[in-house]
């Protein structure tokens, strides 16, 4: 169920209609083999095949499928409503619905079998094939739609010739209240104040919404807003995981990514520098630091534990996350066997962890601006003591009490200039090669293969190595169809719910097709066009009319489309964990902004880190520390900040493309009870009773905030 983006969560129920959404073709109208394959492997082969499949029918391939079973043939090409393939799918003549047990399969997989019987039922391969995402974007034409007016540009172009092919109109513009609160908690995390809301209310010049857009995407806040998604991405925390779970440096890399997105990387830089910073010429601490995104795995400390094979572990890690960040793609699947549904290998996996395999696991010191001023004052004060030790006389009370406390401080300066951070390193050998793991076993090596990439894909650029640095570089070549589009789609997704492409972390045959193929093929190559400008396309992106719309519903709309995936109204979605608690924090008049340096302990319920293997402990901070926000929270993986998991945060143990979002009773508890929310409480309260006026016009003031 969505929610509006609001900082409170109110409970209820709502029903929803069946959804009858069906995502649009396109241009890319011809459903191949290779789609409907993936279909009948995923939801018909564990019957319908091996020696003696069920009916004698072997759907696991195509001579099967043509020979039929013992009812005859299953498909009559161009004719699916005469196919028994599709009467049986549908439950039709009386006859039991298939999969047989199991849920029927969904509209959209149903009509990608239609349409394949339709155009022929061919089992041909080849490019001709080829699934949609891996083939490149090309810039499609923008199209002609019925209301020029409402075309703020061509994402609006896209959208609104889908509602016309639809039968729908596009909803009317939100006021401008609900705009700029809707702008802020977008861009920023963050809730207008009362007088942010008030000025851009008074500006009525033209351009005052762009001008409001700018405002925000300069905002350091914007960096700490965009990072969450990104994180979670990463898989970043300040623990290694596992039964120990101690603490590791990785706030560096945290930084780094805010610093990243304030700055407007250009997201290929932003790209090679995590995958394989240290292998620019002469590397800079902050490559090295971004390295730091294939140090976010997990890591064993338990006793016992076979040092090769949890380095191993880590490696077959970087393989998924990478592929799946940047691919959209679950290469993981290879692991052990072929992928079932998708062109890739299991000898391909290999190659592809081949890349991680040459790698040096490093630290490198790390000295915040905060602890260097400390660490030189500390030295100071290392050097006055040792003055004052040669002027006292050795064995004398005096001077062993000087040489205690210069003791002291030289074990405290030695301590915060010991503090590291996790980085990666190339060692010399090239080309980078691993052994194959038979069925995906550690200790059952096979042949050894050299570093590639996957041969469905357009090869690593000519003149590059295969190496990290070629794979990064490849990742973010013109000719990879995948990354772009997988970025954009995540893009959309974090404003309006669901992305483009449904499966944000699976563009391959068991994905949802795109629901708008030419606006997301379009979107790929303007980002790519603008030299990977990020802040470039979230600015398209909250400048058009779609994004703009009311996210009030007709029962009509709601009906025919539920899920809003044809984009006839604004977007409804909760907002993520970490920015509940800083909402509350703004109304309260206490979030901090201070930025960057090591994780904070703000309140957090007694008991939450009673580890077994761990004698760590929750010591709250102090001063603004208790108020800063969300995503400087310490994020330890087995067991984080209890109010950012009811409010559906992750562990972070592995990555993680779209959070899932429930509605639970511990939600409501914990906005009634957790210490945070009682201190914003309070907070708010005074500030409402410090509030001039009647008592009217301060609980006004309090709904206000």
């Amino acid at each position: 169920m969505k929610r509006p983006k609001v900082a409170v969560l109110v409970l209820g129920l709502v029903p929803l209609a069946a959804a009858s959404f069906v995502p649009d073709d396109g241009a890319q109208s011809t459903v191949t083999y290779g789609q409907v394959s993936g279909t009948f492997h995923a939801y018909c082969t564990s019957c319908h095949s091996g020696a003696n499949p069920s009916g004698g029918l072997d759907l696991s391939s195509a001579a099967g499928i043509k020979k039929g079973g013992f009812d005859g043939a299953v498909i009559v090409p161009g004719k699916p409503e005469a196919s028994l393939l599709v009467k049986r799918i549908k439950g039709l003549e009386g006859m039991p619905q298939m999969p047989m047990g199991f849920n029927p399969l969904d509209a959209a997989t149903i009509k990608s079998i239609e349409d394949w019987i339709r155009s022929g039922a061919k089992f041909d391969a080849g490019a001709a094939t080829k699934h949609w995402a891996y083939v490149a974007p090309e810039r499609p034409p923008v199209p002609k739609t019925s209301d020029d007016a409402w075309v703020r540009n061509p994402i609006d172009a896209f959208v609104l010739a889908r509602l016309d092919k639809e039968g729908l109109k596009p909803s009317p513009q939100a006021d401008k209240a609900t705009l700029v609160r809707r702008l802020y908690l977008d861009l920023v995390g963050l809730p207008p104040t009362i007088d942010q809301m008030e000025a851009y209310l008074a500006d009525t010049k033209p351009g005052a919404y762009e001008r409001l857009v700018d405002k925000l995407l300069s905002s350091p806040h914007f960096g700490e807003r965009q990072a969450i998604g990104w994180l979670d991405l990463a898989r970043y925390a300040d623990t290694n995981g596992y039964e120990a779970d101690r603490r590791r440096t990785m706030w560096p890399y945290r930084d780094w990514v805010i610093k990243a997105f304030n700055d407007d990387m250009p997201f290929d830089e932003f790209t090679i520098d995590q995958i394989a910073g240290d292998m620019l010429p002469n590397a800079t601490r902050d490559q090295l630091i971004a390295t730091g995104f294939n140090r976010n795995t997990m890591y064993n400390e338990e006793g016992g534990v076979d040092r090769g094979e949890q380095r191993w572990l880590t490696m077959v890690d970087r393989v998924g996350t990478t592929a799946t960040v940047w691919l959209g793609t679950t290469l993981a699947c290879a692991q052990c066997h072929d992928h079932k549904y998708d062109p890739f290998t299991n000898e391909e996996f290999y190659k592809f962890l081949a890349f991680f395999d040459n790698c040096e696991e490093p630290t490198m010191s790390v000295l915040d601006p905060v602890t260097q001023r400390q660490v030189k004052a500390l030295n100071a004060r290392v050097s006055q003591l040792e003055k004052a030790l040669i002027g006292i006389k050795q064995d004398t009370p005096a001077y062993k009490a000087v040489q205690a406390a210069l003791a002291e401080v030289r074990a405290e300066a030695s301590a915060l200039s010991g503090e590291t951070t996790l980085i990666f390193k190339e060692s010399e050998t090239y080309p980078p090669k691993t052994p194959m793991r038979i069925k995906g076993t550690y200790t059952n090596p096979g042949k050894t293969v050299t570093a590639d990439t996957p041969s469905v894909l357009p090869p690593i650029p000519a003149g590059e190595k295969k190496n990290r640095l070629g794979l990064a570089r490849w990742l973010v070549s013109r000719d990879n169809p995948l990354t772009a589009r997988v970025v954009v789609n995540r893009m959309w997704q974090q404003y309006f719910g669901t992305g483009l492409v449904k499966t944000s972390g699976d563009f391959g045959t068991m994905g949802e097709r795109p629901s708008h193929p030419d606006l997301l093929d379009w979107l790929a190559v303007e980002f790519m066009d603008s030299g990977w400008d990020m802040k470039h396309m979230h600015k398209l992106i909250v400048m058009s009319s779609t994004y703009r719309q009311a996210s009030t519903a007709t029962k009509e709309l709601i009906a025919r489309d539920p899920d809003n995936r044809l984009l006839a109204r604004g977007a409804r979605e909760r907002l993520p964990a970490e920015l509940i608690r800083d909402n509350a924090l703004v109304a309260a008049g206490l979030l901090s902004d201070k930025m960057g340096g090591p994780s904070v302990f703000p309140d957090q319920p007694d008991g939450v880190w009673k580890l077994p293997y761990n004698d760590d402990h929750w010591v709250d901070s102090t001063g603004d520390d208790l108020y800063r926000r969300g995503i400087y929270t310490f994020w330890r993986r087995s067991a984080p900040y209890p109010s950012f998991i009811n409010f559906d945060a992750i562990s972070r143990e592995g990555c993680t493309v779209k959070r899932e979002e429930t509605d639970t009773p511990l939600q409501a508890l914990t906005l009634m009870n957790d210490e945070a929310f009682q201190r914003a409480a309070r907070g708010l309260a005074q500030r409402m009773m410090e509030a001039s006026g009647e008592i009217g016009q301060r609980i006004e003031n309090g709904f206000r905030r």
